[in-house]
């Protein structure tokens, strides 16, 4: 089977993992503050504070930006269920926004009829790898006064206009889950220029404590103090001496991403099958693509088989096709909280005919090139 997902793991990450295991810091040391340190660096901003998991980043970036009960944070349809919790978990309400259809990123001009002089943020979705038409986002935040959060959890790596993701909002977050290009077991990371944002995140990763283990060590102090209500997000020296290690062959996994890519789009251009049946996303001009996910869009109603037969047939032929994503709106508990279907018909339209191929750095464009192949075969009838 070859996965819609693997990371990749090779000696150099043991021994960073290994050194870390014998330096006599387990958590909160001092491979945090590297691993910090190389992310800012790598994304041109100010600074960077690493968390237990991008979902914990999500959070921690919206507590930065004092989101509370009675604010509307806009934010895709089209995205993981984390994107929008983060927004409860501090009494917002999440307002959905729709998407383009051919790339499936958020739509700024569907976005533009949502603000209201309640919405306090914005939050784009990188999805599937692609950066979101940051320009015309910030422009719309830049005029209502809004904070613009980028959930670049899918896009770490990719570039809109040459500028690298991480730089292009007021705050962005990562994750480091196994599926993603940097894996530190599980993980993520708030990257922003705003060091007084950075730091609510900080304090707040660790309980609303003001100081951590190493800066107490380095002063020889015991005393700290709790400033506010935080959670225990924080983040292991082990976990990131693997992420120092990945993130050392990002561009490297990167290149296998994009030559994959290549390979599927060569596929599907060249197959001979009714237009519109199988149609890749669409990429914006100027945007490097990091591929995170290499989505499809079928067009059911023309196939020989149904979405539920494609995806088991898939995987019995050693494809793992999946699913990115369903609505958020539309799972139990947001329907629970009075969401209703029809709120963003293209998103809804979408999620009908998508399916994610197998994108990752340990398979080859033969490995593309075979699942392209599978996937026309299948729905052709072949």
């Amino acid at each position: 089977m070859n996965p819609y997902a693997r990371h990749v793991i090779v000696d150099d990450d043991v021994r960073a993992v290994e050194a870390a295991l014998r330096s006599g810091w387990l958590t909160c040391g001092p491979m945090v503050g590297r691993f910090e340190e190389a992310l800012a660096r790598y994304t041109g901003t100010r600074g960077a504070v690493a968390v237990s998991s991008g979902t914990a980043a999500l959070h921690c970036a919206m507590h930065a930006l004092g989101i509370g009960p009675g604010d509307e944070v806009i934010v895709p349809a089209l995205t993981f269920v984390a994107t929008a919790n983060a927004v409860l978990y501090l009494g917002g309400k999440p307002v959905f926004s729709d998407v383009v259809p051919d790339t499936l990123l958020l739509d700024p001009q569907q976005a533009q009829a949502l603000f209201t002089p309640r919405t306090k943020a914005l939050v784009t979705v990188d999805y599937a790898g692609q950066p979101s038409p940051y320009d015309a986002l910030a422009s719309l935040c830049r005029e209502r006064g809004v904070a613009f959060v980028a959930d670049a959890c899918h896009a770490l790596g990719a570039k809109d206009q040459g500028r690298p993701v991480g730089s292009l909002a007021d705050l962005s977050v990562f994750s480091f889950h196994p599926a993603k290009h940097v894996a530190c077991g599980e993980g993520g990371a708030v990257v922003g220029e705003n060091e007084a944002l950075l730091h609510r995140a900080r304090v707040f990763r660790a309980h609303g404590i003001d100081s951590d283990p190493t800066e107490r060590a380095k002063t020889g102090s015991w005393q700290y103090a709790m400033t506010e209500l935080g959670c225990n997000y924080r983040i292991t020296d082990i976990q990131c001496a693997l992420g120092l290690s990945q993130l050392s062959r990002l561009p490297q996994s990167l290149a296998v991403r994009a030559a994959n890519a290549a390979a599927y789009d060569a596929a599907f251009a060249d197959a001979d099958v009714p237009e519109g049946l199988v149609r890749p996303l669409a990429r914006r001009p100027g945007a490097d693509h990091a591929y995170h996910l290499y989505v499809v869009r079928v067009n059911f109603s023309r196939a020989a088989v149904d979405r539920q037969t494609l995806f088991l047939r898939l995987r019995a032929a050693g494809v793992g096709a999946n699913v990115h994503y369903l609505p958020v709106y539309l799972h139990p508990y947001y329907r629970r909280l009075g969401y209703t279907p029809g709120l963003c018909p293209r998103a809804e339209e979408a999620y009908e005919e998508i399916v994610s191929l197998p994108m990752h750095a340990a398979m080859s464009v033969e490995d593309a090139t075979y699942a392209a192949q599978t996937l026309l075969d299948i729905v052709e009838g072949r």
